[in-house]
């Protein structure tokens, strides 16, 4: 202090410094709200040791007790109506879902249907098929004697070749149609399709020649560009899901609202179902990883190796990523269920269809043998 003093007195327009007061404030985050089910109260505030001393003390500790009581109370009160909202919103949509109609009756659109079928006695599943043959199975035995025909169906499950009769009154549809025949097949019924009903594709891979997603092909087709889409997707082999294995799938649309619906029709103990608005990127992952499984299959038929199959598959993930987000994908959408997921599924397991392609074109079997050994859609160049 002897030193600002002199400096002051040679320099009077230097102000004298003063001793810098600094506070620590402790500030405590309001409660968050997580919506969990064993929600914990939000936290109480001490008693002051300070106020013992004053002769009010008491009277201001029971006015803090009343307040923290009144607080402690609304919590609870809040907690227990989002309980509650969350159970009737939960329920709403399946017991007010009278009927569901398939399109198609390959091998994952007959596990969907049993899927939704198993979920609620009284709710009529519709398949919409072309082969009478089947139709006949499906009502009379119970059994789709064509795929997966070792496996018994849902009695609610009903099979018919009319239009009309399978999407009157639903209230979904999913649509399992190969995507290369869908324009054409969708154009034909159009005539009996409410432009309100929500079509939840099932369907991968690009149409050709025009490369167009089901997102872009169902409008067009049905000549309704409004008409509400859903892209369901995700590491999912038709067999493990009717045999009740635990699976994880995620449901894109750009109406949050209907992700939410069809996530609480899908889901169950044994299907975990994720939203999403990022439709650009759940399809073009689901229709690239395809021709990426179908390559992953040649190495493992020209037994090029290890290496070899795991630089394949590396490179095709980030060549799959690049395209997609020059697309409008999100990056984290690749690296997901219906990206990441669904590519080491069909790259590496066996009951892969494009793998077991790729095994057999490795191995030096004709393409043309192939395709007709095989009774179900391969997605070859981009899409089936």
């Amino acid at each position: 202090m002897a030193a600002a003093a002199a400096a002051t007195a040679f320099f009077p327009s230097i102000p004298t410094p003063r001793p810098r007061l600094t506070a620590t404030v402790v500030c405590r985050p309001p409660p968050i709200f997580t919506g969990a089910t064993d929600a914990v109260p939000p936290p109480e505030d001490e008693d002051s040791s300070d106020d013992d001393d004053d002769a009010g003390a008491a009277p201001r500790r029971s006015g803090r007790k009343d307040r923290r009581r009144a607080v402690r109370i609304a919590w609870e009160k809040l907690v227990r109506w989002s309980r509650s909202w969350r159970r009737r919103n939960r329920s709403d949509v399946l017991e007010s879902t009278r009927k569901v109609v398939v399109l198609g009756g390959g091998s994952f659109g007959t596990a969907m249907a049993a899927h939704v079928a198993a979920k609620k006695a009284d709710l009529e599943v519709a398949m919409l098929l072309r082969d009478d043959l089947v139709c006949r199975s499906i009502n009379n035995t119970h059994i789709n004697c064509k795929y997966l025909a070792e496996h018994r169906l849902p009695e609610n499950i009903v099979a018919t070749t009319s239009a009309a009769d399978a999407l009157a009154g639903a209230d979904f549809c999913f649509h399992a149609v190969p995507v290369q025949f869908s324009s054409s097949f969708l154009e034909s019924i159009s005539t009996h399709v409410d432009p309100k009903l929500p079509f939840i594709s099932l369907s991968k891979g690009l149409e050709l020649n025009t490369l167009r997603t089901m997102s872009k092909i169902i409008p067009r087709a049905l000549g309704n560009r409004r008409q509400p889409f859903v892209v369901l997707s995700g590491p999912s082999f038709a067999v493990e899901l009717m045999n009740k294995l635990p699976t994880a799938m995620v449901v894109a649309s750009k109406d949050k609202k209907l992700a939410s619906s069809v996530q609480q029709l899908l889901a169950s103990p044994n299907l975990r179902i994720s939203t999403s608005s990022d439709v650009t990127g759940v399809e073009i992952a689901g229709a690239l990883k395809n021709v990426l499984a179908i390559a992953a299959g040649i190495v493992e038929g020209m037994s090029l190796g290890n290496n070899c199959m795991a630089a394949l598959v590396a490179q095709g993930c980030s060549e799959i990523r690049w395209l997609a987000t020059k697309m409008g994908a999100k990056p984290t959408t690749l690296s997901g269920l219906s990206g990441s997921g669904d590519i080491m599924l069909t790259c590496f397991v066996n009951l892969s269809r494009n793998r077991t392609v790729g095994l057999r074109l490795g191995s030096g079997e004709k393409l043309d043998k192939i395709m007709s050994s095989m009774n179900q859609c391969i997605y070859l160049s981009l899409g089936c």
